[in-house]
Formats: structure tokens, C-alpha cells, sequence
């Protein structure tokens, strides 16, 4: 059974292991208020709000896509639709915003947008900030209008504190009963009900000691953290899961923590079950280039749930934050029923989906190493779209220069290979020597005998050596300080 809050109602349903959020609101509890469109997460329609208590008991929102949401991850959690925003006739600022600046025509979109506004007027609520165009942006990219246009809903979005805030309890309150007794039972296998024929279960494990059980129990179970990718399978593919692991609430692979490794470099363990949005802070802080890069991977609702680990373990060739991890030298921690072994993320990807997890082994951790002091991070995604879109390619490139001459070159590309590769014969040509023409000349040819990349809708083989050797081009002009890494960035926008 799932036990959990809707619209500040307790409910207890029992599901299918595989079933998202919005069969779960549509087909079963007749909530038609959350809307299907692509069912791949990309259009927003579908989007909700999840609500957890922090430590205080207060209750916070962040958005998701229904569509690709299971719906046992919302055990002991709030949901949120659109149903549940107006008290009474007193409508939400972000329902009576969109009414007064008529920011809805057909009305299929509207209640994902209502509801990414919803979340943004909360977020707002408990931290009063500025409302920037890129806070308003990235509050609203998840979400896709083709009737009205943007500038209504926009001006609907600056003009929410402009209205009434109907103040439900349930919507800051901690929900004290679905954090006891009844979230005990998603620890093992008690999801299974009478009803469900055996083998059918969605596990949801609290510790590293419980999945790993879990996962020598039932070896063939798919692990889902935040679902943007395996749900794909279900909506896309209509692929059927008898059983699910959850890895999202492991405590170990949840948290973010400081380390030192023996060969002495310092940095942090990213736990495997971390969310993008989660690790947003400390990219802001230590790596903006990969931060900025998070605003390219997905939307709000996407970052909101989609995790680091998940994004390695998913070995896709065009993934965007293995590029950049190989670039920094990353490592893996990796956790199996014989114990913890690391190893070198570029050791990881063996072929077109192949990775060197053992059987029955997990992704526990990424170690992200502290910056080093004069070292350089450039990162340059291409795609079709400027947001919310796979990537035809990226670069990810660390260096320093020292005395005139390259040191610590690391270059790393998606959607060249079978993987996320290094390009090391390209390094070699760089590392010692000065940042000539030359030099970067002979790392752009050493390109075309490293990689043979593939023809595919999103550029052909020729495209991406042309595309990878023009990145090389942009970082010989960022080193030789022809433009800078501002211009560089906004360049990037351009493709």
C-alpha cells in the first residue's frame, strides 16, 4: 500500500509497482485535474508538487512530472494538484495571476504551469528573493505553451505576490502520521498486498545494509532513483516491471560529504541517490561551469529528481555530467554484497551501456575533488535546443596553464563514442606545450584518430568531428585569452 497526503487528505492505495504518479491520480483516484502530454517529461503538463518535512517539520515543495514519477516513491509525502490550490472560492496567487493576466487559452498546460508556480510562490514564501529571469526561467522551463505565449504567464508569475495567499495548514505543517508507523512498511517488501501476484513489488530500502540484500534477492529489478530515465521504458516503451528497487531513500547514498582520498586529494562524496538540485549549491559555489551546465540538463522538475548517480550508472554515450566528471578526475565508490571498492571513473565505461559494476554491485558515491588553485573548467554542451534537451555533443575541458605551458590537460567528450570518453592522444598533444596554434592544430587532428562517432537525428558523424574540433578552436582562444570565457559562454548559446 501506498500511504501517503493528497491535497491534505491521508490516502492508502495500493499500485502496481511500476505505475507513475499520474496513472496513480488519473486512473485510480479520478483526479483529471494533471494533465498527459508527452509522457517523457519534457512538456510539463503533468507537473505536481511533492512535499517533504525538513528536520523543523516544516513542509517543502519542489515540482515533478507525474508522468515519469513512480507512484510509490510518494510514500509518507505530500502531493499536490491542482485541485488542491483554492480555498473555497479564494483561488492560489498563481491560479487568480494566470486568470488576471490571461495566461490560459486551451487550458491543457495551464495546470502544470499553475502548478511550477505554485512551488515558485512557496519557494518565495519561505525565502523572500528576488524574482530574477533566470530564477523565473528556470522556475518555468520545464513547462510548454504554444497558445498564449510567455509574456502573460511571465507577467502572471511577477504579479502573484499581488494577490490574496489563501494559507491552508496542510501546506507548511509536517504530516506526522504518514512519518511514523506507516512509512515503516515501505522498508521491506510489505508494499506487496494480498491482491498483488507474487514476485510484483516496489522495495524501498532505508540503508546501504537493506539494499544490498534487496538486490541479491531479487537480482533482476530494476534500481530507480528519480525515474527521468528508466520511466521512460514504462511510458515510452510500455515495459512492465514485476518488481522495483528504490534506491532514493538509502541513507548512505543520500548524503554530501567531505573526504580526503589516500593519494591525498580532498573533495566530496556525491552520494548516488543525490539530486541535481540537491548538488546545485556546491557547484554554484566550486565549479560554475558545471553548474551552468545543470541549467542546460532538463528542466526544475527534472533536476528536482533526477540524480548524479543515475546519470553514470545509466552509461549512456551522450549523458552530460560524465563528460564533465571524467574532465575533473573523478572516482566512484562502489558497494557490493563482498564489501567497497573505488575506481577511476574512466575505468567505469566499457562499452555502449556496459559498465564494470560486478553483479549485484551499486554506485554508492562520486568523490568530486575539491578545484585546484590555478586550475580551469570549460564546459560547452551543443544541442538543438538551448534547454531541456539531449545533448549531439559536449566538451568538458580542465587545465591550468604554468609558465606558459599547459599542465593537467583533461579532455572529455559525449557523443563521440560508444561512451563518455577522454580524448588522451589529444591531451598528450597539449600537455608541456605552450597554447599555440600548433599545438591545438595537432590535438584537433589526434581527434579524428581517437573517435569515430556515430550518424544519428541529432547530428551526423562528420557534424560532431567538425563540432569536437571547433570546441578544441574555442578553448585555445579561451587560454590564450582571445575571448573571454563570458564571451565564450554566451557563443555557446548559439548552438
Amino acid at each position: 500500500m501506498i500511504n501517503f497526503h493528497l491535497n491534505g487528505q491521508p490516502r492508502s492505495v495500493a499500485a502496481a509497482p511500476d505505475t507513475s504518479v499520474l496513472e496513480l491520480l488519473r486512473d485510480t483516484l479520478g483526479q483529471t485535474g494533471t494533465k498527459e502530454g508527452c509522457a517523457s517529461g519534457d512538456c510539463g503538463a503533468c507537473t505536481v508538487a511533492i512535499g517533504e518535512p525538513d528536520a523543523a517539520g516544516q513542509m517543502h515543495y519542489h515540482s515533478a512530472n507525474a508522468c515519469i514519477m513512480p507512484a510509490h516513491q510518494l510514500q509518507g509525502r505530500q502531493l499536490v494538484t491542482v485541485e488542491g490550490l483554492a480555498d473555497g472560492d479564494t483561488l492560489h496567487p498563481a491560479q487568480a495571476a494566470m486568470v488576471t493576466c490571461h495566461g490560459s487559452q486551451c487550458g491543457f498546460c495551464t495546470p502544470g504551469i499553475v502548478m511550477s508556480l505554485f512551488t515558485l510562490h512557496e519557494a518565495q514564501t519561505a525565502t523572500p528573493a528576488p524574482l530574477t529571469p533566470e530564477r523565473l526561467e528556470a522556475a518555468l522551463g520545464g513547462n510548454l505553451c504554444r497558445c498564449t505565449g510567455y509574456r502573460p504567464i511571465r507577467d502572471a508569475a511577477l504579479t502573484m505576490s499581488e494577490h490574496p495567499a489563501p494559507r491552508q495548514a496542510w501546506w507548511r505543517q509536517a504530516l506526522a502520521p504518514m512519518n511514523t508507523a506507516q512509512t515503516d512498511a515501505v522498508k521491506t517488501d510489505a508494499v506487496k498486498t494480498d491482491s498483488t501476484p507474487p514476485g510484483e513489488r516496489f522495495l524501498q530500502p532505508t540503508t546501504l545494509a537493506a539494499l544490498l540484500a534487496e538486490r541479491v534477492r531479487f537480482p533482476d529489478a530494476p534500481l530507480v532513483a528519480g525515474g527521468t530515465d528508466l520511466w521512460l521504458n514504462v511510458t515510452q516503451n510500455l515495459t512492465r516491471y514485476d518488481g522495483v528497487i528504490d534506491v532514493s531513500r538509502v541513507d548512505e547514498l543520500s548524503r554530501i560529504e567531505t573526504a580526503t582520498l589516500d593519494d591525498g586529494r580532498e573533495g566530496w562524496w556525491i552520494g548516488a541517490a543525490v539530486t541535481y538540485s540537491r548538488l546545485a549549491p556546491l557547484l554554484d559555489e566550486h565549479y560554475p561551469a558545471f553548474a551552468h551546465l545543470l541549467h542546460r540538463l532538463g528542466s526544475a522538475q527534472i533536476r528536482n529528481r533526477g540524480t548524479l548517480g543515475g546519470n553514470i550508472a545509466n552509461a549512456s554515450p551522450i549523458g552530460d555530467t560524465p563528460p564533465v566528471l571524467l574532465a575533473l578526475n573523478a572516482r566512484l565508490l562502489l558497494a557490493g554484497p563482498e564489501g567497497e571498492r573505488e575506481l577511476a571513473l574512466d575505468a567505469f565505461f566499457l562499452d555502449y551501456k556496459k559498465t564494470a559494476l560486478r553483479e549485484n554491485e551499486v554506485i554508492r558515491a562520486i568523490f568530486l575533488p575539491h578545484p585546484e588553485p590555478t586550475g580551469n573548467l570549460n564546459v560547452w554542451k551543443l544541442s538543438k535546443r538551448r534547454e531541456d534537451d539531449i545533448s549531439a555533443l559536449l566538451g568538458a575541458f580542465h587545465w591550468r596553464l604554468e609558465e606558459g605551458v599547459l599542465r593537467e590537460v583533461r579532455l572529455a567528450f559525449g557523443g563521440m563514442a560508444a561512451i563518455s570518453k577522454r580524448a588522451y592522444i589529444a591531451e598528450a598533444a597539449l600537455e608541456g606545450q605552450a597554447p599555440t596554434e600548433a599545438a591545438f592544430t595537432a590535438a584537433r587532428a589526434a581527434l579524428l584518430d581517437e573517435f569515430s562517432p556515430m550518424s544519428d537525428v541529432r547530428g551526423s558523424a562528420d557534424y560532431r568531428q567538425l563540432a569536437a574540433a571547433n570546441l578544441l578552436e574555442r578553448l585555445r582562444r579561451v587560454v590564450t585569452a582571445t575571448d573571454t570565457a563570458e564571451e565564450v559562454m554566451l557563443n555557446a548559446y548559439a548552438h
